[in-house]
């Protein structure tokens, strides 16, 4: 039987000579899929690549957009903590005010001007300022519709009788004031934050005294102060004494004015030994240096 083939002629020049090439028929067919089986792979990887080099370009893009977003979450962390600071500072100012001129409950207060100034100014390049001073203003206005509604009113409405023992007038220890109360830069975060207190810098294990009669409300690990001690002094008016390293009363305990009650450390958030004191109204930090002996 005769077997069929496939002849290839081959010429390789003008003068050259002439060659044949037989391949038998079934190799034909092999090199004929062979190059289908070739050309079929070839096509599969250009079309994953195509869609890697597409997913690549959705991923990029979903990275600058999560990028562009945690950029707005940050902006956006910034300006609420900017505003969170201006209310304190305005519910502060307010409680402050209160215990100052001693608002009475029976007659509708009239407002010191700087005070209405204050809650009522608006700045057109700082949109937030502007939310922050009217909230603090409808808070006013509130309070004095209803003295008796929360806190701040009763800080606005109320005179706390401070005097003698009562007073939070001594110093808790004596040292230099590295921090003041009201707005300062944050040493951790950089940005601006409200500062409720008085920052008292004196040497690592210092006595600290309570700076008025009371009872103790507060005796142990508190986020932030670390070992603090809080002061019940009657008529709404509360002291704090947070870092400490050692506390020497226990919640309940009865003080006076002028008994050691800790020692200064720096526990908490703290870049050194000292002292946070606050004074507050009612729930509201005011601030201390104003009842401060010299």
């Amino acid at each position: 039987m005769e077997k069929k083939v496939y002849t290839l002629l081959i010429f390789p020049g003008a003068h050259g000579k002439i060659r044949r090439l037989q391949l038998p028929f079934y190799v034909a067919h092999v090199v004929l899929a062979l190059s289908v089986v070739g050309i079929i792979a070839i096509a599969v990887l250009a079309n994953t690549y195509a869609r890697m080099l597409l997913k690549v370009s959705n991923y990029n893009d979903l990275r600058s957009e999560r990028e562009a977003l945690k950029t707005q979450n940050r902006t956006l962390e910034t300006v609420m903590t900017q505003t969170n600071a201006k209310l304190d500072s305005l519910q502060s100012l307010a409680a402050d005010v209160a215990l100052t001129y001693g608002f009475g409950e029976a007659r509708r207060p009239r407002f010191p001007e700087a005070l209405l100034a204050l809650a009522t100014q608006t700045n057109s390049t700082m949109e937030s300022s502007y939310h922050a001073s009217l909230y603090a203003f409808n808070l006013i206005k509130g309070a004095s519709m209803n003295p008796s509604r929360d806190s701040l009113a009763r800080g606005l409405f109320s005179t706390p009788r401070l005097d003698g023992p009562g007073l939070p007038s001594l110093w808790p220890v004596r040292g230099q004031i590295t921090a003041g109360f009201g707005q300062r830069m944050d040493p951790f975060s950089g940005e601006g934050a409200f500062h409720a207190g008085l920052d008292i810098a004196a040497p690592f294990g210092s006595t600290v005294e309570v700076t008025a009669d009371g009872i103790v409300v507060q005796a142990g690990r508190e986020s932030g102060y670390g070992n603090e001690i809080i002061i019940d002094h009657g008529f709404g008016v509360t002291t704090r004494y947070g870092h400490l390293s050692k506390i020497f009363v226990i919640v309940g305990e009865k003080v006076q004015r002028g008994q050691v009650i800790g020692a200064v450390g720096m526990t908490g958030r703290t870049t050194g030994p000292h002292l946070h004191y606050e004074v507050l109204v009612h729930e509201t930090p005011v601030n201390p240096t104003k009842y401060l002996g010299g």
